[in-house]
């Protein structure tokens, strides 16, 4: 699986560069990686435009047998899928599902909600691979400032006189 993430790598890369949270995604059907997608959440203004939410579509377009495509199908995403993902995912029943970095945000696998424990068949989940050259690419973007973000609408407290 270090080829293919090597590879999710290259892709989350890619979305970095465009403003996007560098996120990559591959679905590996029988040996081919017949998905990619990133994240166009910044470019769409979407936030349901997630790398995974991207191939889905890509193999729900191309496959008329998409539901038998997508169970035998392994999911290499550089980010740990977040609860929508993450249950997306179980819920088209691809074969597996392997991530990098943990989301201690909106991780779906396991750091703020297990999903599978929601499904009688959930496949299998394997983290960390490449963990730290994913984290680095996520600190990489946020270093910078998401043009797209919302202006911050806090407060700031008077000082007393």
């Amino acid at each position: 699986m270090a080829n293919y993430m090597k590879e999710a790598l290259k892709v989350a890369k890619e979305a970095l560069v465009g403003g996007e949270v560098p996120v990559g995604c591959l679905f590996i059907y029988k040996g081919q990686v017949i998905a990619t997608g990133s994240n166009t959440v910044n470019e769409t203004r979407n936030a349901t435009r997630h790398a995974e939410m991207d191939c889905v579509e890509i193999i729900v377009k191309k496959y008329p047998n998409w539901t038998d495509v997508l169970h035998d199908c392994q999911v290499v995403v550089t980010v740990e899928p977040c609860i929508m993902c993450a249950a997306a995912l179980h819920d088209v029943r691809v074969a597996s599902i392997t991530y990098g970095c943990a989301n201690d945000r909106f991780g779906g696998c396991s750091s703020v909600l297990d999903t599978s424990k929601m499904y009688t068949n959930p496949c299998p989940v394997v983290g960390g691979v490449m963990a730290d050259e994913a984290m680095d690419l996520l600190k990489e973007f946020y270093k910078g400032q998401n043009p797209n973000a919302p202006e911050c609408k806090v407060k700031l407290k008077k000082p007393k006189l």
